[in-house]
């Protein structure tokens, strides 16, 4: 044969022909074995439903819409599915439904597969909301006639009924048709609710964070982020619903609840649209703000109503009024945006109209048709209108911050500006410090030579004037005033408080002095502490008090020793003057040493006897 086919083909090698062979029955068996791994679909069978006590069987062809068929009434439905197989299989099975519901129960040839939920218990468990994967044994099938069963129990205004089923191999039925019937409804809600979670998050994070400082009385935050943060919120809420199969709360409130959730991620986006748009700064817009409420509230009111009632009629009725009210605000933003436009109107209106077109989609095929299986295309469109407020929100952040760090740089720039100003402030008050200084110590020292230098001199005038002084009395005097003025030029360098530096100043001016009157100058100073409230007002206070005391010694007590003394008594400093001269009255102490003492704050002790005068100050 072979010889044949080459006498009729131009001659060629025979090797391409086997392979154009090989290629034609390789396409030939996978297509056979693609038709024979096909699920088979099934749509037709019997339907024996019960409604308020009524029962009735009659055929059917999926997909059974529940509400539809029965006018929001509860109920149970059996759908018997037959099906033929040339051949029982040998490698297991599945069974894939789109969606059933609201709670099921799977037989398959009489066997039970699988149960979803209690058949017996109304407005519990929903399984309806995601589809359903039934794995079948493959010693279940039979070749010839087999039946699969599908018992539901229908709650009202829940999506309750049955879609087309798939049945066949295990692996086209699982892999090729539930997993991505399962991603894009099942694992889709969850990634939609954490983006709406993570946007709202974001939204309101900077809502309670920006804060406007600069308009008068309580501070004022911008409303935009609070709004973009309820809308995705309540999306987020009622997303979640999608995966959630046996709620935490009773059906009705929780119906209303998701109801309630979804009228306030429309209103919220509107408000969002609203403060883009400005409305609030004008009389005439100002009124929108009052139909939004009423979305929430009337929805809140139809859903109860229908639920309570069964009769989905009164939302399916309210939802066509809010979708008109939506498109009517819709349409003057879209309007705004265009006698204004700006990125971000653009971008929201784009958003915008493109949610309101699938939820008139939304509304038309899932409250109106008797088409069972589909789902909202809202859910997914929400996810533009959410990167729209994000973008948005994150813009004007952006634009808040930039602004932010020119008030911080204006800020710094003035506080900086001030600090120079302060700085040269400051200058000019510590070089009028300095001279006021300088001038208060040219003033104690004038005062000092006043009261110690001149009275000395003055005294010495008048001791020449009265020619009755000797020259060893005027001399003494002399002497007296040149001690005092030296150690009022040492009280300069003096620091505050340290009586341990002043007494060793008046050794070194005055012990020359005592050498030349023939006293021997007995020095017993201990190491005392500063006296903290001897300023140098007080420390020249206490000089002229030591220098009165020792001067009276020189000049009246005829003494052969004078003794210092400083120590300290616990946490007291005490000083001494001592000579072994002849003494005073002490009960008459001069007045000068007393009043000197008490400036100072020094308690005052006089003692004095014939060879033994005392002259004590304590400081406690």
């Amino acid at each position: 044969m072979l010889r044949t086919l080459r006498g009729r083909l131009p001659a060629m090698p025979i090797a391409p022909w086997l392979l154009l062979l090989v290629l034609v029955l390789w396409s030939g068996w996978a297509g056979w074995a693609h038709a024979a791994d096909a699920p088979i679909e099934l749509r037709r069978g019997m339907v024996t439903t019960e409604v308020d006590g009524v029962r009735r069987s009659e055929p059917v062809e999926l997909s059974y819409h529940w509400d539809r068929q029965h006018r929001g009434r509860s109920g149970f439905a059996s759908f018997d599915l037959p099906f033929e197989l040339a051949a029982a299989p040998s490698m297991p099975w599945g069974i894939f439904i789109p969606r059933t519901g609201n709670v099921f129960e799977v037989e398959l040839n009489d066997a039970l597969l699988q149960v979803y939920g209690d058949l017996s218990q109304g407005n519990g468990a929903d399984y309806a909301k995601a589809p359903i994967y039934v794995p079948v044994p493959s010693e279940l099938l039979k070749a010839g006639r087999n039946q699969l069963q599908i018992r539901i129990r229908a709650d009202s205004a829940r999506r309750a009924g049955l879609s087309p089923v798939f049945i066949g191999p295990a692996d086209p039925v699982r892999n090729g048709l539930f997993e991505p019937a399962y991603a894009w409804r099942f694992t889709a809600s969850v990634l939609l609710t954490a983006f709406s979670l993570i946007v709202g998050a974001i939204a309101l994070a900077l809502w309670v964070t920006q804060v406007d400082a600069t308009t008068a009385g309580q501070p004022r935050r911008d409303g935009i982020y609070l709004w973009a943060a309820l809308a995705e919120f309540c999306w987020a809420i009622r997303v979640a619903d999608g995966v959630i199969a046996e709620p935490p709360l009773p059906w009705v409130p929780w119906g209303v609840l998701m109801a309630a959730c979804y009228a306030g991620w429309a209103a919220s986006a509107m408000m969002f649209c609203y403060h883009l748009a400005d409305w609030g700064r004008t009389a005439h817009t100002r009124w929108l703000r009052w139909p939004l409420l009423a979305v929430v509230l009337g929805t809140v009111v139809s859903t109860t109503l229908a639920l309570q009632r069964e009769e989905p009629i009164w939302l399916t009725g309210w939802l066509a009024i809010e979708i008109v009210v939506i498109a009517v605000f819709v349409g003057a933003f879209v309007g705004s945006t265009a006698r204004r436009p700006s990125a971000e109107r653009l971008l929201v209106a784009a958003a915008a109209l493109l949610t309101l077109a699938f939820g008139v989609r939304d509304w038309l095929v899932i409250r109106l048709s008797d088409a069972y299986g589909e789902t909202t295309w809202v859910r997914y469109s929400s996810v533009f209108f959410g990167i729209a407020l994000l973008l948005i929100v994150l813009r004007r952040f952006r634009a808040a911050s930039v602004a932010a760090r020119g008030a911080v740089r204006t800020l710094a720039e003035r506080v900086a500006q001030r600090e120079r100003e302060l700085a040269s402030t400051y200058a000019e008050l510590e070089r009028a410090a300095r001279d006021q200084a300088r001038t208060h110590e040219r003033e104690r020292i004038l005062r000092d030579m006043h009261d110690g230098v001149g009275s000395h001199i003055s005294s010495a005038i008048r001791q020449l004037q009265s020619g009755q002084t000797s020259s060893e009395e005027l001399l003494r005097t002399l002497r007296d005033s040149m001690d005092q003025l030296k150690l009022s030029i040492d009280s300069i360098h003096l620091p505050p408080g340290d009586v341990g530096a002043l007494l060793a100043a008046f050794r070194y001016r005055l012990e020359p002095r005592l050498a030349t009157a023939e006293i021997v100058l007995d020095w017993a100073v201990d190491e005392v502490t500063p006296v903290a409230h001897l300023d140098a007002h007080g420390m020249r206070q206490l000089q002229f008090l030591l220098f009165e005391a020792i001067s009276n010694v020189l000049q009246h007590a005829r003494a052969r020793v004078l003794r210092l003394e400083a120590c300290m008594e616990g946490t007291a400093v005490a000083l001494r003057v001592i000579d072994d001269g002849r003494g005073f009255d002490a009960s008459q102490p001069p007045r000068s040493l007393a009043e000197r003492a008490g400036a100072i704050g020094a308690r005052l002790a006089l003692e004095s006897r014939p060879g033994r005068t005392v002259v004590q100050l304590v400081f406690d």
